[in-house]
């Protein structure tokens, strides 16, 4: 099964698979009057993008588990990146239904979401002690391990919601999150085959085509939004992967993207509530390019270079460099 070509033939299967889906289940996000509500602080070029079908990250996961369940085996690491993919992405779902039936953009409060995240993390840290996992950290680049112990726990925590909600803040632009998440999960497809990891690395893989599928139907100008359903889950499969190669410290470096993002929202938040005063034009940090005169297509394809070059410093870390 695990030819020299299995990953491109499963980027190349989950790929068609989301083409093929898309022309079908658009029209019916459209005809049930699936629409994105526009924040009316963002920038006023988005104002147009009000009533574009959202909640086409159920594009991403149909074509992502027709995939998988083709190509990689029934094992519990397939188990556990299945759980914390859907399950963050029905998260993801219900938000983006609530939003959707209420007519604005705000649909589970925060308390709601952070709290079926916890609850979904609980869920999967207990998995991975039925499987025995390791709960020790490799330090990207170093023969170093730091065991956590006990504290792997909180650590677990932290990293799934953490990495869901960096995701979902990236997701603002036409084709920004798709790209540069295709990007990051192809990163991760190269370690985990390097560290014969296989089903992981099929998964990884799935995850490429589905997304770079959906980019079909996503870039500029979009013809259809991922919604939290598509973030969200997104989120869940790349903190989920790291878990299972060992790598997690290592994705602040490949999903650098997001974490610049997030600390972008971090740091105007403490900027504003402590000196009064903005440091960028809007957060998240694409915002601000916008609102500085670069277009949209602009920043999206920066986005996706400094994706690559995260990516790309991920893998010589991980692949190249002796452990």
């Amino acid at each position: 099964m695990f030819a020299d070509n299995v990953l491109l033939v499963t980027i190349v299967a989950a790929f068609l698979i989301a083409v093929l889906i898309g022309p079908l289940f658009i029209p019916v996000l459209r005809r049930l009057k699936f629409g994105q509500a526009i924040r009316e602080e963002g920038p006023q070029s988005h104002q147009k993008k009000a009533g574009t079908p959202t909640m086409g990250g159920t594009i991403i996961l149909l074509a992502l588990i027709f995939t998988v369940l083709k190509f990689a085996n029934a094992t519990i690491e397939v188990l556990f990146l299945m759980l914390v993919t859907i399950g963050y992405g029905l998260i993801g779902f219900l938000d983006d239904y609530i939003k959707i039936i209420k007519k604005r953009n705000l649909g589970l409060t925060a308390k709601q979401k952070f709290a079926g995240q916890i609850l979904l993390a609980i869920g999967a840290y207990y998995l991975l002690h039925l499987m025995g996992h390791d709960t020790s950290l490799h330090l990207p680049g170093t023969p170093w391990n730091i065991e956590l112990g006990v504290l792997y726990f909180p650590f677990l925590l932290f990293l799934l919601v953490g990495t869901t909600n960096a995701v979902n803040i990236t997701d603002g632009l036409d084709g920004l999150l798709a790209g540069t998440g295709a990007i990051a999960f192809g990163a991760y497809a190269i370690i985990a085959w390097f560290s014969q990891n296989y089903d992981t690395a099929i998964f990884s893989a799935s995850v490429v085509g589905a997304v770079l599928g959906f980019l079909v139907f996503n870039a500029h100008p979009a013809r259809v939004f991922m919604g939290d359903t598509g973030s969200l889950a997104l989120g869940g499969a790349l903190a989920g992967i790291a878990i299972m190669t060992k790598t997690e410290l290592l994705l602040a470096i490949i999903g650098g993207v997001f974490v610049v993002e997030t600390l972008s929202v971090i740091l105007q938040v403490v900027s504003f509530k402590t000196r009064g005063k903005r440091i960028f034009r809007m957060s998240p940090l694409h915002h601000h390019f916008e609102l500085t005169g670069w277009s949209e297509w602009r920043v999206v394809v920066t986005f996706w270079l400094v994706g690559i070059f995260f990516a790309g410093l991920g893998v010589y870390l991980e692949v190249v460099t002796l452990r």
